[in-house]
């Protein structure tokens, strides 16, 4: 079966998401990627993204399950398809839409994972540098300002390495912060965080720009911009160090997930974190109530299963 007729649908679909979404790269490329292996899944059942069924997509989902690709993924993936589906149907390229009515199995309903807040305390120090490089000292004051802005902020990876100078608003108490399909949000920042820029930006910063000049705030040596990459092995290496898997996710949903079980409403939480939709905040409920069992279970004396009688206890009775 050609693929003709499917790279005209997804080059149309892509020009939309680009031009009237205004989606910003990665995300673009995660929707093409998405879309793309569905419609490559298509071909393999002799069918085109035009033709495609609802038990299409249902044997599409099962198959990403089926090789152990996580729900998070799985249901990113669903939403994508959603999308080419719902904007092919007002172009009235398609007859129906095969992604109604399908619904997320119960196994999507991932918590993100979070560390605990004496996890984070043993790795916001981050990794020791070691050796005599000669930089060690400004990198470890960087690396300290970047997993405070991480965990103070829940900022995403892409949204650190592209903060410039001027998004800061220090002496304000917050960030300017422009995340998915460039939109722009302020963000609070907590002492511990604003302490660590302002000393990377007077000492740290400087040596490694090494005369450069750059709007951005987090510099690799030389004054290079820093790579996605470059930032998660920085996190890892953090991690490590205090015995614990850290990703940047991992700070992202750390502090989301401790500002709900502080008490932090919904709708702040949805603002901090960028989310379009406040669906997508919502899971941080199912984990501020998991902690709640958690410690009712372990301090109510009413919560705790009963002991069975002892004799004299029954003699009694």
């Amino acid at each position: 079966m050609s693929s003709a007729p499917d790279e005209r649908l997804l080059a149309g679909f892509l020009d939309y998401l680009k031009v009237e979404k205004g989606l910003a790269r990665l995300t673009l490329a995660a929707y093409t990627r998405d879309a793309e292996q569905f419609a490559g899944f298509l071909r393999g059942r002799r069918r085109s993204l035009a033709t495609a069924r609802r038990e299409d997509v249902r044997a599409f989902l099962d198959q990403l399950f089926a090789h152990a690709i996580d729900g998070r993924s799985v249901a990113r993936k669903l939403s994508t398809l959603r999308h080419l589906y719902r904007h092919l149907l007002l172009d009235h390229l398609v007859q129906h839409d095969p992604t109604l009515n399908i619904d997320a199995p119960r196994q999507w309903r991932i918590l993100p994972k979070a560390l605990a807040r004496d996890e984070v305390e043993k790795l916001l120090p981050g990794a020791p540098r070691t050796g005599k490089r000669r930089h060690s000292a400004a990198l470890t004051q960087r690396d300290h300002a970047m997993l405070e802005v991480f965990y103070g902020g829940a900022l995403r990876v892409s949204e650190l390495v592209g903060m410039a100078l001027e998004d800061l608003k220090l002496d304000l108490g917050y960030v300017l912060v422009r995340g998915k399909g460039d939109k722009e949000r302020m963000v609070p920042l907590g002492r511990a965080a604003i302490d660590s820029l302002r000393a990377y930006l007077a000492e740290g910063r400087p040596q490694l720009a090494a005369g450069k000049q750059s709007p951005l705030v987090f510099l690799g040596q030389g004054g290079c911009q820093l790579t996605r990459q470059r930032v998660w092995q920085m996190v890892r290496a953090a991690g490590a160090a205090a015995g614990r898997h850290a990703s940047p996710h991992m700070l992202r949903h750390s502090c989301a997930t401790h500002m709900v079980e502080g008490g932090a409403d919904l709708r702040t939480v949805q603002t901090i974190l960028g989310h379009a939709d406040i669906s997508t905040t919502q899971v941080y409920t199912h984990v501020a109530l998991d902690r709640l069992r958690s410690v009712y279970r372990n301090h109510h004396p009413r919560a705790r299963a009963r002991t069975l009688l002892q004799p004299e206890d029954k003699a009694k009775e």
